[in-house]
C-alpha cells in the first residue's frame, strides 16, 4: 500500500502521508511515493493547488527509527545516496509549479519541518509542536537546511540548529515557519479559506509569480542541486563518523550518547 494517499477535490489535490502508525515518519517508501505523487501532480494541468498534511494525529515525525538503523550500519556512500533520495524530494516540492499549502495538523520534527519550509502556504493546528533535533544524535539538518533557512531567517536557524529545542506554534508563526495557527477543528476552513483566494489568481501568473519570488530569493533549481549534493554528502559523513554513530546508537537503545554527563 502507498506511504501517500492521493485525494482528489476538483482542481485541488490533498496530499496525505498515510504512516499514522509512526506519525508519518520518513523512510524509504515514503519519500518516494511522495516524490511520485509530487512529480505526477505537477505535470497536471488541470490541478491548480496541492494540499499537504499527515494522516493521524501528527504531520510528520522526521526519519523512522528502522529506516535510521538502516543507515546508521550503511555505508558513506549508501548514505549519499539515501540523502540525495530526500533532497529531491524537498527540491521537487520547493519548486513545484503549484501553489502548495502545509495543513500542518500536529508535530513535525527534522525532515517533517523541511516540507513545511518548501510549501508556499503553512497552516497549522495551535497544539502543533516542532524541532531540528538533530544535533541530539551527532547530526545536522543538512538537505532540509537552505528552505528552513530561507522561511524562518539566518538568526533563527541558527539558534534552531544548534539547540534541538522543542518550540510550539505560536513561536513557528513568530518566526515565519508558519503563516497563520489556528485551532485543531478550523484548520479544514483555514486551509479552504486559502483556496479560494487562490483560486481567484490565474494559474500561469501564479507559476511566474512563484518562480518569481524564488528567483529573487536567490533559489532556482539547478544551483539547489549542487547545494544538494554538498549537503547530502555532509550528512553522510555524519552519519558514519564516531559521534553520529555513538548519537543513532544511544537513539536506538533509548540511552544516553557519550557526550552527555
Amino acid at each position: 500500500m502507498s506511504a501517500v494517499e492521493t485525494i482528489r477535490r476538483d482542481a485541488v489535490v490533498h496530499l496525505v502521508m498515510n504512516r499514522p502508525e509512526v506519525h508519518n515518519a520518513f523512510d524509504d517508501g515514503l519519500i518516494a511515493d511522495l516524490t511520485a505523487a509530487l512529480v505526477a501532480v505537477d505535470a497536471d494541468e488541470s490541478v491548480r493547488a496541492v494540499v499537504l498534511t499527515g494522516a493521524g494525529a501528527s504531520f510528520s515525525a522526521g526519519a523512522d527509527m528502522r529506516w535510521m538503523r538502516g543507515m546508521a550500519h550503511a555505508s558513506e556512500a549508501e548514505n549519499i545516496e539515501d540523502s540525495l533520495r530526500l533532497a529531491a524530494l524537498m527540491r521537487t516540492l520547493q519548486f513545484l509549479s503549484k501553489p502548495t499549502i502545509a495543513r500542518v495538523n500536529g508535530a513535525a520534527f527534522g525532515g517533517g519541518v523541511g516540507l513545511v519550509a518548501c510549501c508556499d502556504i503553512a497552516i497549522a493546528a495551535e497544539g502543533a509542536k516542532f524541532a531540528l533535533s538533530e544535533v541530539k544524535l551527532g547530526l545536522v539538518p543538512a538537505v532540509i537546511s537552505p528552505y528552513v533557512v530561507a522561511a524562518v531567517g539566518l538568526r533563527q536557524a541558527r539558534r534552531l540548529f544548534l539547540t534541538g529545542e522543542v518550540f510550539d506554534a505560536a513561536a513557528a508563526l513568530g518566526m515565519g515557519l508558519v503563516h497563520e495557527t489556528v485551532a485543531t477543528d478550523a484548520l479544514d476552513d483555514a486551509v479552504d479559506r486559502v483556496l479560494d483566494l487562490l483560486a481567484k489568481g490565474g494559474p500561469v501568473a501564479q507559476r511566474e509569480a512563484k518562480r518569481l519570488a524564488l528567483s529573487t530569493g536567490g533559489m532556482a533549481p539547478e544551483t539547489m542541486e549542487h547545494t544538494d549534493a554538498t549537503n547530502a554528502a555532509l550528512i553522510a559523513r555524519l552519519r558514519v563518523s564516531p559521534e553520529g554513530q555513538d548519537g543513532l546508537s544511544a537513539f536506538l537503545a533509548k540511552s544516553r550518547p557519550s557526550w552527555l554527563p
